[in-house]
């Protein structure tokens, strides 16, 4: 039975993401400050760590960056509500193996803990999308369009994977709303199309069709 760490100092997700993952089999351990969770990590007892950045003590980047340092190869998520590609760019290149940012979907982080888990007992996967003229590198959060590199912030980030694991799939608002925004979304809300004007403005017009009365897709 994997056994994960959760370093979480706000109750309320602490205790929604300890939940989920013990109704799935997994053995959980919570912390809500950075000290401790540089103390039970460096013990070695965790298959994975589930990682908020702001925290009491060692802030999340230090005890990323201190675990690295002191050789502990634990794969590690950082869970976090910051929505920064340098937050996000910093974190993945101080060794983190995974960037989720809150709110989320529950179903989402539970598929990312078990492909890090699987990930650590074999080869490692895929991590470069490709659609067409579009490359999103999901370690370095770069994307291109054609010869250009484009900065995206995490949300569209997000999006634009979405999109290309799923070219040329219809996605409706509410299925994008689930994915990008999680447990807090208003279905009422108008965000999607503000986003996807955002990245068609950053990519390219072509690159994301409206499918009138269903929702948007990438062409292949």
């Amino acid at each position: 039975m994997n056994r994960i760490l959760i370093v979480e100092d706000e109750e309320r997700i602490a205790s929604f993401v300890e939940k989920g993952l013990r109704a799935n089999g997994f053995t959980t351990t919570v912390v809500g400050d950075g000290d401790s969770a540089y103390e039970y990590a460096l013990t070695g007892g965790f298959d994975l760590v589930v990682l908020d950045i702001g925290l009491p003590g060692r802030d999340g980047f230090t005890v990323l960056r201190e675990l690295r340092e002191a050789r502990v190869t634990v794969p590690v998520i950082v869970l976090t509500a910051r929505d920064c590609v340098r937050d996000t760019v910093a974190g993945l290149e101080g060794g983190a193996d995974d960037w989720m940012t809150k709110p989320f979907r529950f179903e989402e982080l539970l598929a990312r803990v078990r492909l890090r888990l699987r990930t650590a007992a074999r080869a490692p996967e895929v991590t470069v999308l490709r659609s067409g003229s579009l490359t999103l590198d999901l370690r370095t959060r770069r994307a291109r369009a054609g010869e250009r590199t484009v900065d995206l912030t995490a949300r569209e980030f997000v999006l634009l994977e979405l999109f290309l694991r799923h070219p040329g799939q219809v996605l409706s608002r509410e299925q994008i709303l689930s994915h990008v925004w999680g447990y807090d979304f208003d279905p009422g809300s108008n965000i999607v199309d503000v986003y996807v004007r955002s990245l068609r403005k950053k990519l390219g017009a072509q690159q994301v069709e409206t499918v009138r009365g269903m929702g948007y897709r990438l062409p292949v």
